[in-house]
């Protein structure tokens, strides 16, 4: 009798240290919208997805009318933009979700989703920039967001495969031609 509970004992373990390791993928998150509704990033499963944190006061802002061409020309059932709107540089988002929404649809006719608020660095990161910005949830590499507009490209199986710069363009070449499939 006592051999069994040894087992079992030593079993238990082994699930629980495991599940304490275990990674979570980028389709393992819930967000708000920019309407507070829940959303899971699970919706996006088999799609290309950029992440990208946003700010309407900022000197990359312009890149929202970049961001929504390529989501025009290549949003469909295989890719998608997500925009995450953040307020750690500066102060360059201090808008409410209604004056975010307003400025974004009535300066860059934005259609790709927005989520709440959230903080992208600091002690208060929200849990996907914590995943996305440390090699051991992500996999990949250890990267800080160094300003608004930092792009993270997430492959269709949910794992992180690039971190791409602030001032790097949304319609830059390596960009679209990882949309395209072509990298």
């Amino acid at each position: 009798m006592k051999t069994y509970k040894s087992i079992f004992f030593a079993f238990a373990m082994l699930l629980l240290v495991g599940g304490m390791n275990a990674q979570k993928s980028f389709y393992d998150f819930k967000v708000k919208t920019l309407e507070g509704e829940e959303f899971s990033l699970s919706e996006l499963k088999g799609k290309k997805v950029m992440v990208v944190n946003t700010a309407s006061k900022c000197g990359l802002t312009g890149q929202y009318e970049q961001l929504e061409a390529i989501y025009k020309k290549y949003g469909s059932d295989k890719f998608v933009i997500v925009g995450f709107p953040a307020n750690n540089f500066m102060k360059q988002e201090p808008g409410s979700a209604d004056e975010i929404r307003e400025f974004c649809t009535q300066n860059y006719g934005v259609t790709f989703p927005m989520m709440a608020k959230i903080s992208v660095k600091g002690d208060d990161m929200a849990p996907l920039y914590q995943w996305l910005t440390q090699k051991e949830k992500n996999g990949l590499e250890d990267s800080k967001v160094q300003w608004n507009f930092q792009k993270y490209l997430i492959d269709e199986q949910g794992k992180l495969v690039k971190v791409i710069a602030p001032k790097t363009k949304p319609n830059d070449q390596e960009i679209i031609n990882w949309i395209e499939g072509k990298s």
